[in-house]
């Protein structure tokens, strides 16, 4: 039995590791790298091994960073199943959709300016009618029931409560007449958040594999969220301001609506439109209200009262470019929620530079936001950035909630490797920035894990 650690090591996107056992290889995680647009091409259009050796894909969620670069897998030649929760299919069929019709207008644009330079034009990584294809071969399953991937290795997924859908997984491997348990814990949720359930912790794991996005940082309270989120809205709409929250059209942007409802609800905000300008958010929102087996107590409570807590008052859902335009054009306060998260592509550049320079208005950060994306660059607050080419000044006040981050902590993170502490043998650390990844490595140690190894790019281990 192997491991072969191949992505989302030493940093926090591109998870992509290959489990083997008596020859048979299969492929955890699929994710795209995301960073510098040169560095992050060759990663992604290259894959450290042959597509179609591959026997399986065993997908933990369906953010971009996990699953996409399946269609680009398929279309190198992978011919196996791709096994997901029920509600990461469905979310993967919106998400991948749409990630191909992005690389698409990427490559378009790009190769106008090859063209007039006179260079050779550019193929996409894939495209929508690739990831509609690689969507055939999805297979869904339901949490706490095991399936066997080959007559060596059984899989079964626990809730994760990261995003919807989301699964830990434990794989139970058979290997000359021994059985190990192998936790892929990648990526954990918090308790307490609102929508989804609590994780679900596994007892009888001999390996495990962590994430260590948050491995030396403690989050705030959930419960101070709304008090906070209170607060930024009534100060913008006090000196008639916009807010441009940058997010993930997938369970962040959910999140946000979730909370801005109960306010409204309550009374506890002014009545100010909310636009969500993202076409890919009001899809997963659709995808969202057909799982109800993802839901925590309270939002089935919500639901039971006949209550729409993603589709409150004042919520705009846009779709077309042209309403698009015309939210920036309207003078009024308002709340802007438009993807991506980490302000590299999409509708938040628009939105982002028309408001940037106004000292009226706030960004507010509610997500992760990666090395060398304009994201990180706006929570470091530097006073200009590059929106299309051009610089500018970051006049609007920039606040940053992480509150809202639905990684674990390090405290999430000690407790969830001590309830498996009696029967655990290592420790892997990957999907945390180099400084993380040690830093809950040294936690673990002083916790009495005696064996806890954070690997590098293409670092192999046998068991």
């Amino acid at each position: 039995m192997k491991i072969n650690f191949l992505g989302a090591v030493k940093t926090v996107t591109g998870s992509m590791h290959i489990l083997e056992v008596n020859g048979k290889q299969i492929l955890i995680d699929c994710g795209l790298f995301q960073g510098r647009r040169k560095e992050a091409e060759k990663i992604n259009r290259n894959f450290p091994f042959d597509p179609k050796s591959l026997d399986a894909v065993v997908l933990s969620h369906a953010h971009i960073d996990h699953s996409g670069n399946i269609p680009n897998l398929v279309k190198n030649g992978f011919q196996g199943k791709i096994h997901a929760t029920y509600a990461t299919v469905d979310l993967c069929r919106a998400m991948l959709a749409d990630s191909g019709h992005i690389h698409e207008k990427d490559i378009e644009y790009l190769n106008r300016k090859r063209e007039k330079k006179g260079e050779s034009l550019k193929e996409p990584l894939y495209t929508k009618q690739d990831a509609d294809k690689a969507m055939r071969q999805f297979e869904g399953h339901s949490y706490d029931q095991p399936f066997s991937l080959t007559d060596e290795i059984t899989v079964i997924f626990k809730d994760a409560g990261h995003i919807l859908g989301s699964a830990l997984t434990k794989f139970t491997i058979k290997e000359n007449g021994k059985s190990i348990n192998l936790g892929y814990i990648v990526d954990l949720g918090r308790r307490n958040l609102p929508i989804l359930r609590d994780p679900v912790h596994f007892k009888d794991l001999d390996y495990m594999i962590m994430e260590s996005t948050y491995g030396g940082r403690t989050h705030d309270n959930i419960i101070y969220a709304e008090e906070r989120l209170q607060e930024i809205v009534q100060r913008a709409y006090d000196r008639n301001g916009k807010i441009i929250i940058p997010s993930f059209a997938m369970e962040r942007t959910q999140e946000i609506i979730y909370c801005l409802n109960d306010l409204w609800e309550n009374n506890k905000i002014p009545k100010i439109p909310v636009y969500v300008d993202s076409p890919l958010a009001v899809n997963v929102t659709d995808i969202f209200k057909q799982h109800e087996e993802c839901y925590d107590a309270e939002t089935m409570e919500l639901l039971a009262d006949h209550d729409d807590p993603f589709g409150f008052g004042k919520l705009r859902y846009v779709r077309s470019v042209e309403e698009s335009k015309q939210i920036n054009r309207s003078k009024k306060s308002c709340i802007i929620i438009s993807a991506s998260g980490m302000c590299e592509v999409g509708r938040i550049l628009h939105h982002l530079k028309n408001n940037i320079e106004d000292s009226r208005n706030i960004i507010l950060i509610v997500g992760y936001m990666a090395h060398n994306t304009l994201g990180r660059k706006l929570v470091e607050k530097l006073p200009l950035v590059k929106i299309f080419g051009r610089e500018y000044s970051v006049r609007a006040e920039v606040e940053v909630m992480n509150v809202f981050s639905a990684h674990a902590d390090s405290n999430d993170l000690l407790n969830y490797a001590r309830c498996t502490k009696s029967t655990l043998k290592k420790i892997f650390l990957v999907h945390g920035e180099e400084k993380q990844c040690y830093t809950l490595a040294e936690s673990l140690r002083n916790d009495g894990f005696s064996d806890v190894t954070v690997p590098s790019k293409n670092d192999i281990f046998e068991f």
